[in-house]
């Protein structure tokens, strides 16, 4: 139920037309990314992400087929990275309203800005505000930041994290660069500085608004120009009259001796070959020994503009943050979710996520799955004739060919270059360091819960093992022919990674991650897609190891996270799973006839119901019952034996909710063994969607009715479920209609108690759609307090 717009898109495939270019070539539907240095005309605000201005597309091709476009994040007011100082984070401006939208907006003038808001491009209108500067301070103040030697930068910076060992933290870094307009003589550097000997950082943590018992006790949001200053960061058109790293650690020149300053050489990982070149991945592995306190990191790229992370005190759990769902399904307006002063509507949760890092800044941002949206792929019009192939014998059998193969890498590797460098989101990838799971879309919606002879037919098996090797390459900075497939201690480049068995469809194995996030407490994330089957979520063989790996952890940890992309304590929908699959539904059976206007009830892949493969991917659906029961019961020993309290984060359903499992007590037979004592007493906390549309109201309806049904499926196990009603409280202070699930989009801050021992999670819930503010529903995992 996570494919709002199929009706649009099925729409969209009636105006489909195949055309091919002058050249014969087709014409790609995923927009071909330039560089920086191909970007003619910046926008005077200097949007910059990475390297390059994200909101640049070419010229529009009058070959280009007529189905719509995907939307593309970008920005033409405030993309880009982060600025050097966080102080002053806040929403952008509210847009101009004059007619003439093509003068600059009041909030660029020299009275709402002060001169580090000039850049080269600016209007003549601002241009006396420096017009009294000597010409050593016009330079100063307009001068384009660069790295030296230059890198065609296509994204990145990306931060990754690994884990802590031996009071090391471990981590890695990621840029793309075009080969043709970057010097790789010497190799590109990373340089990154930190010192031991600074104090304690305090920060300006706000009162986070929490279930507001009234309308008027949320304040609303004043739109403020110093958001715009978020731009002016790494930016080829930004300038740069301080350094961070100066205002940090001082001039270099007289550093102290405590202050480190560590060089990380490039190592190539893979090259793409396409868009009229050759692209290089450079990955730079990053090690930082741990301090008293916990650190700001300063880095940079070959000498360029630097920008900073943050690492915990050696003995401090880390402060993270969860999301997913970081995409519009086909068919939804995105502008739909664009508050006032906002360009898009996939930055405003952005924005109140990173405005929290402001305050007190995460060490780790986790992506619970569909970290961008890759349905897309098969509107490539390379794939256009398998597609629309009526026969489902023919389209099983369909010859991949070196085109249509070409095609999807076009794809994937464009479509990732643009969604991770554009807007708020490429604030945050750059700036938190990130531990990333996949789920469908980011192959492909619904790729392993379709039927075998789907899953194995040459095209849709290798559009999924393209896309979870772009997912490696992209998210985890992985590539399995380099990096191998041997998880032992000190083999792979990750000491994070277990390495499962060999996927049915995906000719790589699973990657399973398993980091420690402090003393105190581990995440556990599952590779829930590599080794899916309509049938199976996991192979016994990634279970088998995974449990190896968790009876080793140390006797100091108190709460294991386990992500899995999709909720596994949730309200059933077996009868709908039920009535989808039978083959005497008659809206299935007019669907494939296309009779009635139904052809848009069935999927363009084997003519099933749409929604059947979400269905199917539950943990809860029929097919995945025994297998959900089973590691259940598994992780509640291995919480008994180790005292481990264990909490559940998912994502995939596009609402929040927590659902619970605990230990059974029979009715009107003995008390409720309290939580803390409770080894059986799992939350799972779901999060999402940070981006995409919630379900429509009536499915809502229909799960917060389905919420409090009795389930006894692990009474056997002495194990009860349910779910927690703790959105009694809409946004604005109201009763909610529906107090199990909330149907707005959402992130989550978890932090350790240090006093309680409980893992505190805050479900931040947008207050109103577009806003870019949130109001926080707070549920606390207790600390283990029986007898180990």
């Amino acid at each position: 139920m996570d494919n709002p717009g199929w009706h649009a898109l099925h729409r969209a495939d009636q105006d489909f037309s195949n055309f091919r270019g002058p050249d014969g070539a087709f014409q790609p539907y995923q927009p071909v990314i330039g560089s920086m240095d191909d970007v003619p005309n910046p926008h005077p605000s200097g949007g910059f992400v990475g390297g390059f201005t994200p909101q640049y597309s070419p010229p529009t091709n009058p070959f280009q087929p007529k189905f719509p476009a995907p939307y593309i994040p970008h920005s033409t007011q405030y993309d880009g990275m982060p600025p050097y100082s966080f102080d002053n984070f806040k929403p952008p401006p509210l847009p101009p309203r004059s007619p003439n939208h093509l003068q600059p907006p009041s909030y660029y003038s020299p009275q709402s800005m002060d001169l580090e808001g000039v850049s080269p491009g600016t209007s003549s209108s601002n241009l006396h505000s420096i017009s009294g500067m000597t010409a050593v301070e016009r330079s100063r103040q307009l001068r384009v930041a660069k790295t030296a030697p230059h890198l065609q930068l296509m994204v990145g910076p990306l931060l990754r994290y690994d884990t802590i060992e031996n009071g090391v933290w471990k981590g890695a870094a990621l840029i793309v660069t075009s080969d043709a307009g970057s010097y790789y003589d010497p190799p590109p550097m990373l340089r990154f500085y930190y010192d031991h000997s600074l104090p304690a950082p305090k920060f300006r943590r706000s009162t986070h608004i929490h279930r507001a018992p009234s309308r008027t006790s949320i304040p609303k949001r004043t739109p403020s120009s110093s958001y715009h200053n978020l731009q002016h960061t790494m930016s080829a058109s930004s300038t740069t009259p301080s350094s961070p790293i100066q205002e940090t650690f001082g001039n270099f020149s007289e550093a102290s001796p405590s202050t480190q300053a560590v060089a990380v050489t490039g190592h190539e990982i893979w090259v793409y070959c396409g868009n009229g070149g050759s692209y290089t991945f450079w990955r730079f592995m990053i090690q930082i020994p741990l301090g008293p306190y916990e650190m700001k990191i300063m880095y940079n790229v070959n000498n360029g503009p630097p920008t900073e992370f943050w690492v915990p005190a050696m003995d401090q759990n880390m402060r993270w943050a969860a999301y997913s769902c970081n995409g519009f399904s086909a068919g939804v307006n995105p502008d739909d979710f664009r508050g006032s002063g906002f360009h898009s509507g996939y930055d405003p949760v952005w924005t109140d996520l990173m405005e929290k890092h402001c305050e007190e800044p995460f060490h780790m941002l986790m992506g619970g799955g569909d970290q961008l949206y890759c349905d897309g792929v098969i509107r490539e019009p390379e794939l256009q004739e398998w597609l629309h192939t009526a026969k489902q014998d023919v389209k099983k059998s369909y010859k991949l060919t070196d085109e249509i193969l070409f095609a999807m890498d076009r794809f994937y590797f464009n479509h990732y270059c643009q969604v991770f460098r554009s807007g708020v989101f490429a604030k945050a990838n750059c700036r938190i360091p990130m531990l990333n799971m996949c789920d469908d879309h980011d192959l492909i919606d619904g790729f392993g819960s379709y039927p075998d002879d789907l899953q194995l037919s040459p095209i849709f098996r290798t559009i999924g093992a393209r896309g979870y090797f772009f997912y490696l390459l992209f998210q985890c900075f992985i590539n399995v022919e380099l990096d191998g497939s041997d998880d032992s201690p000190g083999r792979h480049p990750f000491a994070c990674t277990i390495i499962g068995g060999p996927g049915p469809w995906i000719p790589s194995p699973s990657h399973t991650v398993l980091s420690s996030l402090g003393p105190q407490h581990y995440i556990l994330m599952l590779d829930c897609r590599a080794e899916r089957r309509k049938d199976r979520i996991c192979s016994e063989i990634q279970y088998q190891k995974t449990f190896e790996r968790l009876r080793q952890l140390p006797r100091t940890v108190e709460h294991l996270v386990v992500q899995l992309g999709v909720p596994i304590a949730y309200p059933r929908m077996v009868f709908l799973e039920n009535a989808l699959d039978s083959k005497f539904n008659p809206l299935v059976h007019f669907g494939r006839k296309g009779s009635f206007g139904l052809s848009g009830f069935v999927n363009k892949f084997n003519a099933e119901a749409e929604l059947l493969d979400d269905l199917n991917d539950h943990w809860t659906a029929s097919g995945h019952k025994r297998e959900r029961n089973l590691f259940v019961s598994k992780l509640q020993i291995l919480a008994q034996d180790q005292r481990i309290r264990v909490t559940f984060v998912t994502g995939d359903v596009h609402c929040a909710a927590v659902g619970l499992f605990k230990t059974l007590v029979p009715a009107k037979k003995g008390r409720p063994v309290p939580p803390e004592q409770d080894h059986r007493y799992m939350l799972n906390v779901t999060t999402s969607a940070i981006v995409n549309t919630p379900p429509p109201n009536g499915v809502l309806v229909m799960v917060n009715t389905l919420a409090p049904k009795t389930h006894k499926s692990m009474h056997g196990q002495l194990t009860d479920e349910e779910m927690l009603p703790i959105f009694t409280q809409d946004t604005d202070g109201t009763p909610s209609k529906g107090k199990f699930i909330m149907g707005r989009r959402n992130w989550c801050s978890i932090r350790w108690d240090q006093k309680s021992g409980e893992l505190s999670f805050d479900i931040r819930v947008e207050r109103e759609k577009g806003v870019g503010e949130t109001v926080g529903y707070l549920v606390k995992a207790p600390a283990p307090r029986w007898s180990g």
